[in-house]
């Protein structure tokens, strides 16, 4: 039960973090004035992803692990 209630989450939560970040792209390449302020922010945007990524990719990764390891530790 647990566990669906934090798939629910977690995905309502990600899909929240990319409606954000289109808005972002849009509101930088959009209203933004400068050259220069627009790298910065698309810079700063661009890390914002690498963490959302890796934040996803570890909580799939903890949730594979937590499945398979209560799978393996039952079968001994």
């Amino acid at each position: 039960m647990f566990g669906k209630i934090k798939k629910v989450f977690f995905t309502g939560v990600f899909g929240l973090l990319y409606l954000s970040f289109v808005a972002q792209i849009v509101y930088i390449l959009g209203w933004v004035p400068g050259v220069e302020n627009k790298l910065l922010y698309l810079g700063m945007l661009s890390t914002e992803w690498l963490v959302l990524i890796a934040a996803r990719y570890l909580s799939k990764r903890s949730s594979n692990n937590a499945q398979y390891s209560n799978y393996s530790a039952r079968r001994r």
